[in-house]
Order: C-alpha cells, then sequence, then structure tokens
C-alpha cells in the first residue's frame, strides 16, 4: 500500500531501554527536497529516532514509511539499499587508508571479478566529489587530512552507494567557523539536486541558515514542526528546554588575583623536528580566564598537552604556583590542581566501555575516600557519581550505565561534572561546549564563570568566537605555534582577531601578561 510522496514519513515511533523511553510515539515527515532539523536538548531522543531510520534500532512500535512505501528498516544494510544515508557525529573511518579506499570499502569495483580496480574507484570518487563540489582528493591518506575534510569523506560514501535521503547527526561539532560555512553551502547544493536532508543539531543559528522546516523534541516527544519561516532562535530554544534561555553570559568584570600558572618561552618539536610550539609564553592570575583562539592546528593542541603532561615539551617553563612542573606526568599535575576538559572526549575524557560512576573517578580514585587498603570503595564511587549526574543534569539508564551507551552531549557533561567538582587551582577547558545543547551551554557557561569568581585560574581554548568573548577576560591568538597577540574580550573586534589568526604581525604584538 502506498501513501503520499514524502521521501519518509514515521508514525507511532516509540523506543524503551532499560530506565528509559528514548522515543515517545514520534510523528515525523521529511519532504522530499528538503531540509528538515531535528531539534532538542542532548539526550532528547534525537540520535536514537535517526537510527532507527538507519536500521541501527529496531522500534518497539510504530511504522517506517520510504517514499510512500512502508518498510521495515532490519539494517545498516536495508537502509543503504532504500538509499538512506547516515554520516555520524564520531566518523568511521580507517585512518591509514585512502580516500576512495574508504569511501569504496565494502562495495569496491573489481576487475577480472578478484582484485579491487583503485583506477576506477578513484576516478568514480572523484567524479562525485566534482558534482557536488565536495573539492577532496581521493588518494590521499584520512590521516592527512583535516577533520572538515573527513566529514567530506563521510558525506561521499553515503553518495557513492546512492543515498537520496541523508542524515548528518550533529555535522558541525568538530568543524572550524569556515568549515561550517563551506559545509552549509554542500548541504544546500545537495538539496537543490533533489537529496532529502535530515539535520540533527542543537545549534540554532545553523539551524535557522539552512533548514526549511524544524521538529523539537524534548525528553523524548515531539514539541512542536514549524517552518523557519515561522519561528526564530529564541522561540525554538525555549521549545528545546521548555523554559526562558539567557542566550549571552552573564560576566562581572573583576580584578585578578595572584599568580597561578606561567608559562615561558615552551617548546615542542613535532614531526621532522619541526616546532609545533615556537616561544609560548603566558601568565594567568587567580580570576581570570584566557581564551586561546586561533583556526584548528596551530598549536592549540600541543599547548594543552605540554601543560597537562600529556607530551612532553622540547624546553621552556610551566610553573604552578611559582613551582616548575614542565614535563611532570598527568597524574602529577592533576594532584597538583590541574583539571583537564579534553578537545577529544573519547580518546582522553572517558574510557567508554566503563560506567558512568566508574568514569567520574578515573583520575582520583586512588584517593582515601574512594577506597583503601588496595580496595575500592564502589559505594563512595557510586555516590559520587549520583550526586554529580543529578546536578549536572548528566542523562543515561543510570549510574551503571556503559559510557558509551551515553549521547555525546551527555558525555561532555560528565566530563565537566567530574574536572569541576576536582576543585582545581588550574582549569584548562578545550572545546568544553562542544556537541551541547543550548541550555547545557547556558549552564556550562555559567559553571566557568563561577568557577573564576571563586578564584580558580582558567586556560579556554575554543573555537567558537562567541564563547571566546563571553567568557574570557583576555583573548591570546595562536598561529603556527606562537602567540600572535591579544584582544580585549570587552571589545570585540573580529577584522582585528582574524589578521592575528590568519598570522598578520601588523596585529596587536604580544605581551606575557597581556595587559
Amino acid at each position: 500500500m502506498k501513501q503520499s510522496a514524502a521521501a519518509v514519513t514515521l508514525k507511532g515511533i516509540t523506543k524503551r531501554f532499560p530506565g528509559l523511553v528514548a522515543n515517545d510515539s514520534i510523528d515525523f515527515e521529511l519532504k522530499k527536497g528538503e531540509i528538515h532539523a531535528l531539534l532538542g536538548e542532548n539526550g532528547a531522543g534525537k540520535s536514537t529516532l535517526m537510527n532507527i531510520l538507519f536500521g541501527l534500532y529496531q522500534p518497539d512500535e510504530g511504522e517506517i514509511w520510504v517514499n510512500g512505501n512502508k518498510t521495515v528498516i532490519e539494517g545498516a544494510g536495508k537502509a543503504i539499499d532504500l538509499g538512506i544515508g547516515m554520516v555520524h557525529q564520531h566518523f568511521k573511518l580507517v585512518q591509514p587508508f585512502t580516500v576512495a579506499e574508504n569511501i569504496v570499502l565494502g562495495n569496491e569495483p573489481r576487475k577480472f571479478g578478484t582484485f579491487v580496480n583503485y583506477k576506477q574507484a578513484n576516478d568514480k570518487v572523484r567524479s562525485i566529489s566534482e558534482r557536488y563540489a565536495l573539492k577532496v582528493d581521493p588518494q590521499v591518506r584520512i590521516k592527512d587530512i583535516t577533520v572538515g575534510m573527513q566529514q567530506r569523506v563521510e558525506i561521499l560514501k553515503t553518495l557513492y552507494r546512492g543515498a537520496e535521503i541523508l542524515i548528518f547527526d550533529e555535522p558541525t561539532a568538530v568543524l572550524t567557523v569556515q568549515e561550517i560555512e563551506e559545509l552549509i553551502g554542500i548541504l544546500r547544493n545537495l538539496a537543490a539536486e533533489g537529496k532529502s536532508i535530515i539535520l540533527i543539531t542543537h545549534k540554532l543559528k545553523e539551524v535557522m541558515a539552512l533548514a526549511d522546516s524544524v521538529t523539537v523534541i524534548r525528553r523524548g516527544k515531539v514539541v512542536r514542526t514549524v517552518t523557519t519561516k515561522e519561528t526564530n532562535e529564541q522561540q525554538l530554544a525555549e521549545l528545546m528546554v521548555g523554559r526562558d534561555v539567557n542566550f549571552q553570559a552573564v560576566k562581572t568584570k573583576k580584578e585578578p588575583g595572584e599568580l597561578i600558572v606561567s608559562v615561558d618561552n615552551l617548546t615542542m618539536k613535532g614531526e621532522e623536528n619541526k616546532l609545533v610550539l615556537n616561544g609560548v609564553a603566558f601568565d594567568i592570575r587567580a580570576g581570570e580566564i584566557l581564551g586561546i583562539a586561533g583556526v584548528d592546528g596551530n598549536g592549540q593542541s600541543e599547548l594543552v598537552q605540554a601543560i597537562t603532561g600529556m607530551r612532553k615539551a622540547s624546553g621552556g617553563s610551566v610553573k604552578l604556583h611559582g613551582k616548575e612542573m614542565i614535563n611532570k606526568t598527568p597524574r602529577q599535575m592533576s594532584v597538583a590542581g590541574v583539571s583537564h576538559i579534553p578537545e577529544d572526549r573519547h580518546k582522553h575524557g572517558m574510557v567508554l566501555d566503563f560506567t558512568l560512576s566508574e568514569n567520574m573517578v578515573l583520575d582520583t580514585y586512588f584517593d582515601p575516600q574512594f577506597g583503601k587498603n588496595g580496595f575500592i570503595d564502589y559505594k563512595a564511587i557510586d555516590t559520587l557519581a549520583n550526586q554529580l549526574v543529578t546536578e549536572f543534569d548528566v542523562r543515561s539508564s543510570g549510574i551503571q550505565a556503559k559510557a558509551r551507551s551515553l549521547s555525546g552531549g551527555n558525555q561532555q557533561k560528565a566530563i565537566i561534572a567530574r574536572e569541576l567538582w576536582k576543585n582545581p587551582s588550574l582549569l584548562i577547558a578545550v572545546q568544553p561546549t562542544r556537541g551541547l545543547d543550548i541550555g547545557a551551554i547556558e549552564y556550562v557557561h555559567k559553571r566557568l564563570i563561577e568557577a573564576r569568581d571563586a578564584g580558580k585560574a582558567i586556560l579556554l581554548v575554543s573555537f567558537e568566537l562567541d564563547e571566546l568573548y563571553a567568557l574570557s577576560d583576555r583573548i591570546a591568538v595562536m598561529y603556527e605555534g606562537k602567540i600572535m597577540g591579544y584582544a580585549d574580550a570587552d571589545q570585540r573586534d573580529d577584522k582585528q582577531l582574524g589578521l592575528m589568526m590568519a598570522g598578520n604581525s601588523a596585529a596587536k604584538q604580544p605581551t606575557k601578561g597581556g595587559r
């Protein structure tokens, strides 16, 4: 039996997990050639719903219609056969393989019936790339290209398999401002070609700039479906969280206190002995947030790794409360009073196969409050985990749930809860609101400002200029491993900041204290 020619219609979709109803009788329709945003808080059920459409989960109740035909999608293979492709938030690429090898993997063109025809694979990938203006070289290796380019490869994987319905799960979570602008252009081109697109997101600006329609989900239920022409960011934010939202962090001017951390002439060598950090120097005082701006890949990651002990510096000084800490271990830095919200929550923030409770004490499990005589007191750990989960609204099926079962945003909130609970002297926060919804961003910003007002020194690395201006007392700009200069966070000047981010030496010159 056929019905109207919508690309996708979901009727009464319900999905339950132990202790959690992720989707509660959801109705959803995607029209052909439409970009439809699926908007909601972390843990609202957006990704679960799309994993059902892509065949990764089976619904407990409800119907799925694709191109007017009722269907059952038993797995991702069936979804692909139906012309559905999904670009996941965390890319699924083989790093040592080339772009083309990743794209054709599992569906390789053959010659003589046995051997992979790499020339045909490269030619087809190049043809699709040119058709959709994706500009990807099929012969480069994944490990050698930027995150933004890796996302294009994921898009090409779906197009290579003939997808007409594309699902994007938080596609801008790890992209720079420039890459986001490029992605918006790519998605518009795809829609103009007749592709139907579902955009899972919590970023309101992108929804308003890109989507035709928006369906808002809150705690597993559809709140409303509207067109972007009939709404605005404030209304969407209120629909998401069910209350008024303050878009601007409230920060009062404050005179910083004692010197907490002093970095001087910090250097680090990377591949082929190239300097990835080249004489970096700055101070941060108690009650101060120093923001680090710059295009990704200009030494920000190496700077954080050097200060936290994750990677050895080649030279220079890192002093905490006047004590030299250069090249100490991560544990020594943690015990000395350094907390770290890492840029990659899966690689450095959590052990995904540990429980949520266990992840809350990854770097404090040896503290006497969590056990003695070599035995861990799991009851004490669970007490802490329950406290932090409640305080930071970390949504899961319970503290004994595996960390990998949480949404990306809830994983991030768990890490932030753990690192703030440690009551550090120095908090290093790298992309702290990446993957968070507007309500959670508001809350995290509030907590960071509270930490600053309580006398913590904070190093904030972010690619979001709005976030840097909202939170920072001073902004340092990095370019090719150097600090090019400082910007006044109270007097926004994107042009000046952009000049320094591009390495313009005519911009404001650095001073170690930045004042």
